[in-house]
C-alpha cells in the first residue's frame, strides 16, 4: 500500500472529501455527533439523575432536570437579546442561582462568561469590562453602588441586566432588563448551536497581586480535562454533597469544585463565606466535602463555636489558593479526625489546578504541593529555561497539558512570555524532593535578597507559625539602606494574645540562620487579602516601604 493511501472504500471516501477541501462539512457533522462541551454537562447528569438535587441556594432547590431547563431558558434569553458566539457576557454577583444560570447559559449560547471580582472598586471593574469588550453586563442589586458612577464609561456594553437578590434596591431605570422576567420568557429547549471543544467559553481576570489583571481565556477542552482530573485526583463521586462558600467568580471554587460536582452528578450547596454559617450548613446538609483557602481554615479552627457543630459528615477537606502553614494542617487533621485532606495547587491560567497532594500523602509529604495532575505534566526550570531534576534546587514551576489557557486577551507579549519553550511559567519557585514531589518555596517576586543572600519568605513564615500565639503572618522584603532588602514580618496575634517583637526575633534565632531573621516585626489586626485568601504582599510592601527610613 502506498503511503497515505486509504485502507478501504469508506476511508477512501472520507479521505477524498478532505482532500477536496470540504473540511467544513466534515466538522459540522462531526461536532453534532461527537460534541463534547461544557454546555452538555448538566443535561448528561440529568440523564443519569433527573430527580436528584443538583443545586441548593437559600430556599431554592433544583433537580438536575429542573436546572437543565433553567439553563436552557437563560441561553435562549441571551441569544434573544442579540448575544453572538464568543461575545463576552460579564456578571457582577455573589454566589447565587442567577450566577450559575449565567455561566451555564453562556456555555449553551456559545458566549464567553466573565465573572467580575466584587471586591474590586468602580474604576477596576470598568477596566475589566472595557478590556474584555463585554456586550452584556449583569449586575446584582446589592453590588450596584460599586459601578453606578462608571457605567457611563463602558461603551462596549449594549445590554444591562438587573439581578434581584432581595437587597431591596430596584433597578435604577428602564435601561436595565430584569433577569427573572427575561429568562422566564424563553423556551426551556436547548438552543441549536454548533459548539466545539476548542471554543473559548470562559474569561477570568487574574487577581492582580503583582500587576494589572490579565484576562485569561479558557476553552471547553481545558475545563473538561480539568474537571476529569479533579474528579479522579480529588476522589469525588455522585454521592458527594459539596459546600460552595468561597466566591464562584473565582476559578478555584467554580472550576475545581462546583462544576466537577455537576459533571459527576453530585449535589452543590451554594452560599456565602461566613464561617459560622459554613459550620451550620455542614451540619444541616450533612455535607461530605468542603474547600477553603488556608486563611479560612484558620478562621474555622479558631471560631468559638467550632465544637458546637456536628461536622462528622465531612469526609474530604480541600485547600489551595495559597500555602498552608504546616502547624495549621496538623491541627486540622487532629480536630477533624478521619477526614481525607487534599492540597490543590495551580493558577488561573491552568483552569486552574496544576498539581495535587493526595490524602494518602498529606502527612507523609507535609508542606508539599504534590505531583502533576492527571492530565498535566510539570517540571522546574532555571533562569535559562533548562529543566531542573536535582533535589532541593529551586526553580520556576512550569506546566503543560490540556488545562492550559488559550491566551491572555489582547496581550500577545505576555502570552508568549508565559508560554516560552512550550511550557506555562507560573512565576512560583519550587523544589523537588527525592520522589519528585514539588514544594512551593515562594513567588519569584517574594524571594528576598538581603545582603546578597536569598531568603524564602515561606521558610521564615513557617518558623513564626511555630509560636502558638500567632494567628497569621506574612514575611516581606523592605528597602533597607544597608541590606538593600530587609527581612520583615507582619504578624497578626491570636485574639487575646500579646507578643513582642523581641520574642519573635528570639524565637527565629533558635531556628534560622542569622541573615534570615526578621530585622523588623510589625503587629497588625488583619492582613490584606484577595477574596480567595491570597495575602496581598504588594500592599504590605507599599504600606511599610519607608519603615527603615524613619
Amino acid at each position: 500500500m502506498k503511503k497515505d493511501q486509504p485502507a478501504d472504500n469508506a476511508d477512501k471516501s472520507c479521505f477524498e472529501t478532505l482532500n477536496k477541501g470540504n473540511i467544513e462539512y466534515i466538522l459540522k457533522r462531526y461536532n453534532k455527533v461527537n460534541r463534547w462541551v461544557i454546555a452538555d454537562m448538566i443535561r448528561r447528569s440529568a440523564y443519569h439523575f433527573p430527580d436528584k438535587t443538583a443545586l441548593v441556594y437559600k430556599d431554592i432547590s433544583l433537580t438536575y432536570d429542573e436546572l437543565e431547563k433553567q439553563c436552557n431558558k437563560t441561553a435562549n434569553a441571551l441569544l434573544g437579546i442579540g448575544v453572538k458566539k464568543y461575545d463576552r457576557v460579564a456578571i457582577l454577583a455573589h454566589n447565587s442561582l442567577h450566577h450559575v444560570l449565567t455561566w451555564m447559559g453562556c456555555c449553551k449560547a456559545g458566549a464567553v462568561y466573565l465573572a467580575i471580582n466584587y471586591l474590586l472598586r468602580g474604576p477596576e471593574i470598568e477596566y475589566c469590562i472595557n478590556n474584555s469588550e463585554s456586550k452584556v453586563f449583569i449586575i446584582e442589586d446589592s453590588l450596584y453602588d460599586l459601578v453606578k458612577d462608571v457605567l457611563k464609561n463602558m461603551p462596549s456594553v449594549k445590554t444591562l441586566i438587573w439581578s434581584n437578590q432581595g437587597a431591596g434596591q430596584a433597578a435604577p431605570d428602564d435601561t436595565f432588563l430584569d433577569f427573572d422576567s427575561l429568562y422566564n420568557a424563553y423556551p426551556e429547549q436547548e438552543p441549536n448551536k454548533i459548539l466545539r471543544i476548542e471554543d473559548p467559553c470562559q474569561m477570568t481576570y487574574t487577581s492582580g497581586t503583582e500587576s494589572k489583571p490579565k484576562g485569561v481565556i479558557i476553552n471547553n477542552q481545558a475545563l473538561i480535562a480539568e474537571y476529569m482530573g479533579c474528579i479522579i485526583d480529588g476522589g469525588y463521586d455522585s454521592s458527594d454533597i459539596n459546600i460552595n462558600a468561597m466566591p464562584i467568580y473565582h476559578c478555584a471554587q467554580r472550576d475545581v469544585f462546583l462544576n466537577p460536582i455537576f459533571y459527576i452528578g453530585g449535589t452543590n450547596i451554594l452560599m456565602g463565606p461566613n464561617i459560622e454559617e459554613i459550620l451550620k450548613k455542614v451540619q444541616e446538609t450533612k455535607a461530605t466535602m468542603l474547600f477553603a483557602p488556608p486563611t479560612i481554615w484558620i478562621g474555622i479552627l479558631r471560631h468559638h463555636a467550632f465544637d458546637n457543630y456536628d461536622l462528622s459528615s465531612l469526609k474530604k477537606l480541600y485547600y489551595g489558593a495559597s500555602i498552608m502553614p504546616i502547624e495549621i494542617l496538623k491541627e486540622l487533621l487532629q480536630r477533624l479526625p478521619g477526614t481525607k485532606i487534599y492540597n490543590y495547587y495551580g493558577q488561573t491560567e491552568l483552569a486552574p489546578y496544576h498539581t495535587i497532594l493526595k490524602s494518602e500523602d498529606a502527612l507523609r509529604k507535609l508542606g508539599s504541593a504534590g505531583m502533576g495532575a492527571l492530565n498535566m505534566e510539570t517540571r522546574l526550570e532555571d533562569d535559562f529555561g533548562n529543566s531542573i531534576d536535582s533535589t532541593n534546587l529551586p526553580g520556576e514551576i512550569c506546566g503543560r497539558g490540556p488545562h492550559t489557557m488559550m491566551m491572555y486577551f489582547k496581550n500577545a507579549e505576555k502570552t508568549e512570555e508565559a508560554m516560552k519553550g512550550g511550557w506555562f511559567h507560573s512565576g512560583d519557585l519550587g523544589v523537588l524532593d527525592e520522589d519528585r514531589y514539588i514544594s512551593v518555596v515562594d513567588r519569584k517576586k517574594d524571594m528576598i535578597k538581603t545582603g546578597g543572600e536569598n531568603v524564602s519568605t515561606r521558610e521564615v513564615e513557617e518558623v513564626i507559625y511555630l509560636d502558638k500565639r500567632v494567628q497569621e503572618v506574612a514575611v516581606i522584603g523592605l528597602f533597607h539602606p544597608k541590606w538593600i532588602e530587609a527581612v520583615s514580618a507582619v504578624v497578626v496575634p491570636k485574639s487575646g494574645e500579646k507578643i513582642t517583637e523581641d520574642e519573635i526575633i528570639k524565637h527565629c534565632r533558635e531556628h534560622l540562620a542569622p541573615f534570615k531573621i526578621p530585622k523588623k516585626v510589625i503587629f497588625v489586626q488583619t492582613l490584606p487579602k484577595t477574596p480567595t485568601g491570597k495575602i496581598l504582599k504588594r500592599d504590605l510592601r507599599q504600606d511599610y516601604k519607608d519603615i527603615f527610613k524613619r
